[in-house]
């Protein structure tokens, strides 16, 4: 395995990526993580989620990071902007993925520094994130300066359908990852 390289995804790469993509989202569901889909998710319903970003991506409302081993998609992190006005100081981290056959060698982390470097330069001061509490996720965003505001219980179903608390972080200032 090659050292893996994080880049962001140009909205014209998506349609070739969605397979990847799909295969590391139904991975990450059949991993057990609650990242917003049933335990049933297939390859088909998984890639037209992917391709339902395209305009988000376009538009720069999402930005998609993907961390590659050669060719192959092995992670992901997505920052979303919020587009109220009063609110376009914040943006979002959602689905941090990362293949279970590539985890432990730090990817997690890489895509998270990426993920908040790139808001930050894109003017966000304030990032926010949710994640199931007590998952691996939750351990690596405490270990990474994130603050927790809170959990909520029965917030969202796992994989399996329960019901699991959730956790909210936010880390702020994010100025030492601005770019003047």
């Amino acid at each position: 395995m090659t050292s893996p390289t994080v880049s962001r995804l140009r909205p014209d790469e998506l349609g070739a990526a969605a397979p990847q993509l799909a295969e590391l989202l139904v991975d990450a569901v059949d991993g057990g993580a609650s990242v917003g889909f049933p335990a049933s998710l297939d390859r088909t319903a998984a890639e037209a989620w992917w391709l339902s970003r395209a305009t988000a991506l376009a538009d720069g409302s999402h930005v998609l990071l993907t961390a590659r081993d050669g060719d192959r998609i092995i992670g992901t992190a997505s920052v979303g902007f919020a587009s109220y006005p009063n609110g376009r100081h914040r943006a979002e981290i959602f689905k941090l993925l990362v293949h279970r056959d590539a985890r432990g060698r730090g990817l997690g982390r890489a895509l998270l520094a990426a993920a908040e470097h790139g808001a930050a330069g894109a003017g966000a001061t304030l990032l926010v994130l949710d994640t199931e509490t007590g998952s691996p996720a939750e351990m690596l965003y405490r270990s990474a300066g994130w603050t927790a505001a809170g959990v909520i219980p029965d917030y969202a179903a796992d994989p399996a359908g329960e019901l699991r608390p959730t956790t909210f972080f936010f880390k702020s200032p994010v100025s030492e990852c601005r770019t003047e």
